[in-house]
């Protein structure tokens, strides 16, 4: 079988954004544009990928990561036909078939791309082109045929008569094409237009008028080939995105009870019987177990919740992990590497950070838990804080099962409490406590009578 390389067009400024960052790195679904496409080509399992970026070229490398690219600079842009032509010298001699996608089209499939590979290979086609069908094709190339149904041309929107924008085929931009013919054509194109840019689609006239074998693959839904050129393009392909999402979700035996509110990224995955509230955030790769309740406006990134968890109104999780049957909110801030175990009670205004929590264990009010372990069954009172910054290190507290904190205790790192250590209301803990001991600091309590209306009287005078 032939090889298979892959050109990803990703230099274009995105003008009609209106934006400092380049198009390809706007955000669809929590992940860059350029993304959706690479992906798709990566299960095509393409022997090379090469991708032609220009402005904000560091930034479009830095979000691709470690992946195996090769990366082309088109460091004037000047046309897609152009852009394509800068990568000549990376597939010099290579024999195979190279697949051409742009970097703003999402939602291309692996099947349609499929079919193009195969209605190419098997036609021995020098350039395979992906078409579609659009009631409102403003703004495309039209696909021109003969009675006999077959491609004769393209006319671009501007050049089209009132005839031709009657047409409802449209080029998706999106090839199969050989490098020989490929680099050859883009030598002959000229820049003779109002923009002074070279235009890939010109390949086709070319192709047609030296005799060389064209084919089409048209699309089963149109809305593969959708570019995004502007914000408004952006948000109607985010809001048909969720409902994709949400839709499969609902399938799967989850209650959404708004799924126009309900926002859940493609990674995320959920359990059965579990209802999620509206204005609900599911990001990253997040796992909710079966059974659980979401109240509603939670903002959730790469957690992983066990079954029968109940997150209350109004909470934030980040990189955390928490075991069956345990509540957290209203109002509770899990900050990265809490894990709360079976059971676990983290109440409202309650703010947690590298916790380690015991099955059982409660912290119901107005606490800030940082750098702590906490063992099972343990209750820590209201208005608690563990301080685990000296403004140079972190130090971390260690609280023993059955432990009762008293409300506005302060815990001073580092510090360990055993076991059924009681530490009284309003205590500062500053060194280590013994198992099964009481802690509190001696305080005199005093009671001056009549001070208010001495008070007042001083007042009133002044």
């Amino acid at each position: 079988m032939r090889e298979l390389g892959v050109i990803l067009l990703a230099a274009g400024l995105g003008k009609r954004m209106k934006s400092s960052l380049p198009k390809v790195l706007h955000r669809l679904g929590g992940k860059p544009l350029l993304f959706y496409p690479l992906r798709t080509a990566r299960e095509l399992n393409p022997q090379r990928v090469v991708i032609v970026v220009g402005s904000g070229a560091d930034a479009v490398r830095r979000a691709c990561g470690d992946e195996e690219i090769t990366w082309v600079l088109q460091e004037r842009q000047l046309g897609t036909g152009h852009a394509v032509r800068c990568t000549k010298e990376i597939f010099q001699g290579f024999s195979g078939d190279l697949l051409i996608l742009s970097g703003d089209v999402p939602s291309v499939s692996e099947s349609s791309l499929l079919r193009l590979l195969r209605q190419h290979r098997e036609h021995n086609a020098a350039l395979t082109l992906l078409t579609a069908s659009l009631e409102q094709p403003l703004g495309y190339g039209r696909i021109l045929r003969n009675h006999r149904d077959e491609l004769i041309g393209i006319v671009e929107e501007r050049d089209a008569g009132e005839p031709e924008k009657k047409i409802k085929e449209v080029n998706a931009g999106i090839y199969l094409v050989s490098p020989s013919f490929l680099f050859s054509a883009l030598e002959g194109l000229n820049n003779h237009n109002q923009q002074g840019e070279y235009y890939l689609p010109d390949i086709v006239g070319v192709a047609l008028k030296s005799g060389q074998t064209v084919r089409t693959v048209q699309v089963e839904d149109a809305r593969e080939i959708l570019g995004i050129n502007t914000r408004e393009e952006l948000a109607i392909m985010e809001k048909a995105l969720q409902e994709r999402i949400n839709r499969k979700w609902m399938e799967a035996g989850v209650t959404l009870k708004d799924p126009q509110t309900t926002y859940i990224e493609e990674e995320v995955s959920l359990g059965r019987d579990t209802v999620i509230g509206p204005n609900t955030h599911l990001m990253g790769h997040t796992v909710i177990g079966e059974r659980c309740l979401i109240d509603g406006n939670a903002y959730v990134t790469d957690a992983r919740l066990g079954d029968g968890v109940h997150l209350r109104f109004s909470v934030v999780l980040t990189d955390c992990r928490i075991e069956e049957g345990a509540i957290v909110g209203p109002f509770a801030h899990l900050r990265p590497g809490t894990s709360l175990g079976r059971g676990v009670h983290i109440g409202n205004f309650v703010e947690t950070k590298q916790a380690i929590i015991g099955e059982g264990s409660k912290a119901n009010h107005l606490t800030y838990l940082g750098d702590v372990t906490v063992g099972r069954e343990t209750n820590i009172g209201a208005g608690t804080i563990t301080c685990n910054y000296d403004g140079f290190q972190k130090y971390r507290t260690t609280i023993g099962d059955r432990v009762q904190v008293g409300s506005d205790s302060t815990l001073v790192a580092p510090v360990r409490l055993g076991d059924d250590v009681y530490v009284a209301t309003a205590t500062t803990v500053r060194h280590d406590v013994p198992a099964g001991t009481l802690v509190y600091n001696q305080r005199n309590e005093r009671v001056r009578e009549g001070w208010t209306e001495q008070k007042r009287k001083k007042m009133m005078k002044a």
